[in-house]
């Protein structure tokens, strides 16, 4: 039997007006922080997700549970630290706020299977997993040789050759295991941030960050050949791996091994709540540069009438095809420099190129940033010890020129190098100070919204979490009216 929910939300208002009256008559018996949580609830429309689910149930059978009402109440759970689907069904039986916020008749609540039932029909595939459970052992990750430092990429394609792959590949929602968890956060959340003012599609500037997803203490896996009974140990064959999407990754801000997926997140920078854009899981061996760019060219797809003006970005993207990609889409890049990809140059015969793409002169001074140009795409430098009265003061002047040795550097000579603006100035430092917004967001998902506390096998309900996390993300940074219609109804009854 199809699912039908003909009031709407204002169906769910009205029932969690009465059963609110009902069991907690007086207000006051709710903790403020409880009640933030009920408000923001209470403005919330899932209607969508019932006309959305409808063609993912049969005609025949049993009444199923209302998709809002089972999506609000995994929200729920989510938002009250309830990291356990058979913990929340308990929790369902025993306590009336819970049933009531989710929408459901105290004494009448789904169990864990319903539950597990709903979360299958937003993952539009067969598998619970993107790969196979049988596949060869991978490359482990190198430990790095300096404490703190990123471990180097084990991928065997680099970046100049998988980025026009990518941006030629044209990724369709309808053929991805997450699309449907992606329709229902776009239309119910992001779009209504987007409304809100809360994110500018039109001229949006990300900020990227990957991190890490730790899913099990170790990796599970066994062996599915005899080599073992014939005294080979060390074999190369297949394994059966019980978590095929994850591998052994380096935490670099541990300094420790883990095992499960490495979490990259777009966030809009210039967003005051770092709301997330977009979100992919991939093998915790997945290098920054390359998360990035699968990341980024699935998110121009499935959000295309998005423009991208900006990208924030860490060194580990420090890489001559991002700037040539960003010029030839139109996008002002603002990554940090990698000193191990090397910085001082050599340029004009008598200059290096020092950090932050700076010129320094053949005495070992910085010179001084004097003005852009950006019709012609160029910065100008000027000797730091010149002055247009005194002349140079340097004992070994490059030039007679009272102005002072000025040098132009072109962004077609190395865009890698240097930058519109410039990375020296403060125009470049106040934007790039954004990007931390990516560190926020995943802090927010991770500890205050316990991601890793689902303990999941699956990398479907792996991403039945994350999405649902990001929607909870979009609903607290909502606006809600000072004093609570809700709170003010239950009082007027009293």
């Amino acid at each position: 039997m199809l699912p039908v929910n003909s009031g709407g939300h204002t169906a769910y208002q009205d029932f969690l007006l009465v059963n609110l009256r009902k069991h907690y008559p007086v207000p006051d018996s709710i903790s403020p922080s409880t009640w933030d949580i009920i408000d923001r609830f209470w403005n919330l429309d899932l209607s969508f997700t019932d006309e959305f689910m409808r063609d993912k149930y049969s005609v025949f059978g049993p009444k199923p549970r209302t998709p809002s009402c089972m999506q609000r109440s995994f929200l729920l759970s989510i938002d009250f630290k309830v990291s356990s689907l058979t913990d929340w069904a308990a929790q369902l039986k025993i306590n009336p706020l819970y049933a009531i916020l989710s929408g459901f008749e105290f004494g009448d609540t789904p169990g864990v299977g319903t539950f597990y039932d709903f979360l299958n029909r937003l993952w539009d595939s067969d598998s619970d997993n993107l790969s196979p459970h049988i596949h060869p052992l991978k490359a482990k990750v190198k430990k790095p040789k300096t404490k703190g430092s990123k471990a180097a990429p084990v991928e065997k394609v680099s970046v100049e050759q998988l980025l026009p792959e990518l941006e030629n590949t044209v990724f369709c929602i309808e053929h991805q295991p997450y699309g449907s968890l992606f329709q229902l956060y776009k239309s119910e959340f992001l779009d209504q941030s987007v409304s809100k003012g809360l994110i500018t599609p039109d001229s949006l500037a990300l900020a990227g960050d990957g991190t890490p997803v730790v899913t099990s203490h170790r990796e599970r896996k066994h062996r599915i050949c005899d080599c073992a009974s014939k005294g080979i140990m060390d074999c190369k064959c297949d394994r059966c791996f019980s978590q095929p999407d994850c591998d052994i990754g380096w935490d670099s801000s541990r300094d420790c091994w883990y095992h499960g997926y490495d979490l990259y997140m777009l966030v809009a920078s210039d967003s005051e709540s770092d709301l997330p854009v977009f979100p992919l899981l991939s093998l915790a061996s997945t290098h920054d540069s390359h998360g990035f760019l699968h990341c980024l060219f699935r998110m121009k797809c499935f959000l295309s009438g998005y423009h991208v003006t900006k990208l924030l970005l860490d060194s580990a993207h420090d890489a001559m095809p991002y700037y040539e990609y960003c010029r030839r889409a139109h996008i002002t890049p603002f990554i940090d420099l990698n000193e191990k990809r090397g910085i001082k140059l050599p340029y004009k015969n008598d200059f290096t190129i020092g950090k932050d793409g700076v010129p320094v002169c053949r005495e070992g001074r910085r010179m001084n940033h004097d003005g852009s140009e950006l019709s012609k795409h160029r910065i100008k430098y000027r000797c730091s010890l010149a002055s247009r009265k005194y002349g140079c003061s340097c004992e070994h002047p490059c030039s007679s020129s009272k102005y002072g040795r000025t040098v132009h550097v072109a962004m077609e000579d190395n865009p890698r190098l240097f930058n519109l603006p410039p990375r020296d100035s403060d125009a470049w430092k106040l934007e790039y100070n954004a990007r931390t917004s990516a560190e926020r967001s995943n802090k927010r998902e991770k500890l205050d919204f316990k991601l890793e506390d689902g303990r999941h096998r699956s990398t479907k309900m792996w991403y039945c979490r994350l999405y649902h996390i990001l929607m909870l993300q979009h609903l607290d940074a909502w606006d809600m009216p000072f004093e609570s219609a809700l709170r003010k109804l239950i009082l007027q009854a009293a």
